[in-house]
């Protein structure tokens, strides 16, 4: 401050090559090769973040890359929320626990259930996204076991523990979902739904149709065994 107040006369007469060296070295300095590599280790979308920035910075303006990336963050966060992760989840071997299909390879999908984790807030802006999501998983996994002649959908999991908060929307979606399923001849089981889910669940089921008992369990293991147990039922009873 001092020196922007006080010494800017003396550099009047400073040769812009001159002040052009001083700036050169000074940003040399914060240029980090190595924390590039990281970041495009960990996240390729804040790598193009990063490169946004310093070349915005570099070739327009420092106020025009600044913009630049955080129009970008921005960006992603909405597709963050329009469309949140779902994964589909399978069994262990030998175990109750059950994982990302797609990160467990030894993991292994249950005849007759499709498991879904829902990886993010249920709200008005991803309730259409979820929606044809989830349909899809189905329509693939039928696909999937139709060409291996294997059992039917009877159940869809979703797993809710990941699910922080749902909206009016998210509710009417799980509502919607569950009627579309049933004209499949597929059931809807929530797991797991936690605080503020399961509470706003009670309030919109009047009918207790959602969180019944054989809709609603703890754990996905938990809600396996207990529909297995079912299916072997009904089978028995049908023979």
């Amino acid at each position: 401050m001092m020196a922007l107040l006080f010494l800017m006369p003396l550099f009047q007469y400073t040769p812009d090559v001159v002040l052009g060296a001083i700036i050169v070295t000074a940003v040399i300095g914060l240029v980090d090769i190595q924390a590039a590599c990281q970041i495009w280790k960990i996240d390729k979308f804040d790598f193009l973040v990063m490169l946004c920035a310093f070349f915005g910075v570099i070739f327009v303006s420092v106020e025009s890359g600044l913009a630049i990336a955080v129009g970008i963050s921005l960006f992603k966060i909405l597709l963050q929320v329009t469309r949140p992760k779902t994964v589909i989840l399978g069994n262990i071997p030998g175990t109750d626990i059950f994982r990302n299909l797609h990160h467990y390879k030894e993991s292994l999908r249950i005849p007759g259930f499709v498991i879904i984790r829902i990886e993010s807030p249920i709200n008005f802006a991803n309730t259409t996204y979820l929606k044809e999501r989830t349909l899809r998983w189905i329509d693939e996994y039928e696909t999937e076991e139709g060409t291996k002649k294997q059992s039917s959908i009877h159940f869809l999991i979703l797993d809710l523990s990941s699910v922080s908060s749902i909206d009016t929307s998210g509710v009417s979606f799980l509502k919607d979902l569950k009627k579309t399923l049933e004209n499949t001849g597929t059931e809807l089981v929530l797991v797991n739904p936690v605080g503020e889910v399961l509470e706003k669940l009670q309030r919109a089921d009047n009918d207790r149709d959602m969180t019944r008992p054989g809709t609603l369990f703890l754990t996905v293991g938990e809600a396996v065994a207990a529909l297995s147990s079912t299916m072997k039922g009904q089978s028995s009873s049908y023979v």
